[in-house]
């Protein structure tokens, strides 16, 4: 599951419209219990350290998959263009 915090339920409601579009989810949690669906494409767990530590650790594999993705793209990781375009502000 996602870390309980104050965004749990916006989490699980953003994988619900993924999935409802019929997209994949990869599921990076820092809990025991990596939850089983057939849409869930990849889960991965990093240890749970404390609460002000579990972010760092639970956006790294993210920042990893984004520069990956990037590349693959062939996308000019230096200079994202648009980026003020795609940044969601709440």
């Amino acid at each position: 599951m996602p870390p309980k915090d104050k965004y749990f339920e916006k989490t699980l409601s953003n994988m619900q419209e993924v999935i409802a579009r019929g997209g994949k989810i990869i599921f990076i949690t820092d809990n025991k219990k990596l939850v089983g669906n057939d849409n869930i494409r990849f889960g991965l767990r990093v240890p749970f350290l404390n609460n002000l530590l579990s972010p760092i650790l639970l956006t790294a594999p993210l920042q990893l998959l984004a520069y990956h993705v990037a590349l693959l793209k062939n996308c000019d990781i230096d200079k994202p263009r648009n980026l003020a375009k795609s940044v969601t502000v709440e």
